[in-house]
């Protein structure tokens, strides 16, 4: 006679980048077991890569890609999912900002963390009176390659910008990125002036992040301190 099935409960929230709501699960011994093989790898990599194959076995709703969703969704369900699997609190060792060195103990709860979302941050980019680009959030693997810096400028590579391209359009007509060659994409960007570029540059730079603001005390100076936390790696204790 085989061994009973053990239902595991089942979970919803809101995805911040557009809303819609996912259903998942906690995650089981087994997938906990590769977590903290990964994290006791100290690799960022390796972590992040850990985390992205549990959300893809925790995740229930169907139709949900984890590879193309935006690095702050995949930051805001995992901790959902941790909080429902492993406890809603997370000790974090944090070092006083007035001194840079001495460390406090401090307890962060889970679900008051949040994706902060920037006043006025756009994904369509406006060129000319005839044009708009509409940008898309950089993947989970983007960050990857790109060593968790995600920082654009003009010495940026264009190849990395032209793959966060969504569309070109205008009142007439549309491009979509998927219809175009890696090389049309990268060669339209290289065409873009200083003040068109300037605009690529803020959205990056005001794009949603998981972040969380805490007040810190030094025991030593008495110094009272907010530190802002900010992606995944900030968060694992």
């Amino acid at each position: 006679m085989p061994l009973p099935t053990i239902a595991t409960p089942t979970f919803e929230l809101t995805l911040p980048s557009n809303g819609k709501k996912i259903k998942y699960r906690p995650f089981l011994v087994k997938e906990e077991k590769i977590l903290i093989l990964a994290i006791e790898s100290n690799s960022m990599t390796d972590i992040t890569r850990s985390i992205k194959d549990v959300l893809k076995s925790c995740i229930l709703t169907k139709g949900i890609k984890v590879d193309n969703l935006p690095t702050f969704d995949i930051e805001y369900i995992f901790l959902n999912i941790r909080a429902r699997s492993v406890g809603e609190s997370i000790d974090l060792l944090v070092t006083c900002p007035d001194d840079g060195k001495t460390q406090v103990q401090t307890k962060i709860f889970i679900d008051e963390i949040e994706v902060k979302k920037t006043e006025g941050h756009n994904r369509d980019i406006k060129l000319d009176d005839t044009y708009t680009m509409r940008l898309k959030y950089p993947s989970l693997d983007q960050f990857i390659d790109d060593n968790f810096n995600f920082e654009v400028d003009k010495d940026t590579s264009f190849e990395i910008i032209a793959s966060c391209v969504d569309m070109v359009f205008s009142d007439d007509e549309a491009w979509e990125a998927k219809d175009c060659t890696k090389q049309e994409l990268i060669g339209f960007i290289e065409r873009l002036n200083s003040n068109q570029f300037s605009y690529i540059e803020k959205f990056f730079d005001t794009m949603p992040k998981l972040a969380h603001d805490i007040e810190v005390e030094n025991p030593n100076t008495k110094v009272k301190s907010t530190v802002v936390l900010e992606g995944l790696a900030s968060f694992f204790g």
